[in-house]
C-alpha cells in the first residue's frame, strides 16, 4: 500500500461567512524519489472550519487507490471528531450531537464526505501547532490565504446548520 503525507490547512476571512480559502500538501514517494503536489481552492459565505473540512477532503479525493495516509492539521476541531469518535457518533445519530439531542452537528455534508472517504484508505490524523513554524503547515496556510482572495469564488452551499 502506498504511503502518502497530507498536509492541509483552511481560513475565511471576516468568519463566519466570508471568502475562505483551503491549501494543501501533499508528499509521496515513487521509486525511492519523493514528488510534492500543492492544490488549494476556496468559496465565498463560507467558514473557517468548513475550508479545514474542504482541504481535507480534496486530499484525500486525490488518491487514485488505497493508501496508507497521514494527515497533518492545525484543526484540534478534525483531529479530535476523527480520533476521538465524535463524527461517527453524530453520523450515527442522524446528525445531531446526541442521541436525544435537538442539537444538529455542524457541517454534516462534509463530514459525511470525510467519513465515506477515510473508510477508503487507512488514515491517521495528526494535529500540529498552526504558525509555529512547521514548514508544510506554514506553506497549506499560504496558499489557503492565496485561495481565499482570489476574484469570482463560488459561493459555499452547504449546510453549516
Amino acid at each position: 500500500m502506498k504511503k502518502v503525507t497530507i498536509y492541509t490547512d483552511g481560513g475565511c476571512i471576516r468568519n463566519p461567512k466570508g471568502p475562505g480559502g483551503y491549501g494543501i500538501v501533499m508528499l509521496y514517494s515513487n521509486n525511492g524519489e519523493i514528488h510534492k503536489k500543492e492544490i488549494y481552492g476556496g468559496y465565498n459565505n463560507t467558514t473557517n472550519n468548513r475550508m479545514e473540512l474542504m482541504a481535507v477532503i480534496v486530499g484525500l479525493e486525490k488518491l487514485k487507490e488505497r493508501c496508507s495516509v497521514e494527515i497533518y492539521t492545525d484543526s484540534q476541531y478534525i483531529v479530535n471528531a476523527v480520533n476521538k469518535g465524535w463524527a461517527n457518533n453524530w453520523k450515527n445519530n442522524n446528525w445531531h450531537k446526541g442521541k436525544n439531542s435537538k442539537s444538529k452537528a455542524k457541517n454534516s455534508d462534509l463530514w459525511d464526505k470525510i467519513l465515506k472517504l477515510i473508510d477508503k484508505h487507512q488514515v491517521k490524523f495528526i494535529w500540529v501547532k498552526g504558525h509555529a513554524g512547521n514548514y508544510y503547515n506554514e506553506c497549506c496556510d499560504r496558499l489557503a490565504n492565496i485561495a481565499m482572495k482570489e476574484k469570482n469564488l463560488p459561493d459555499d452551499l452547504g449546510d453549516e446548520s
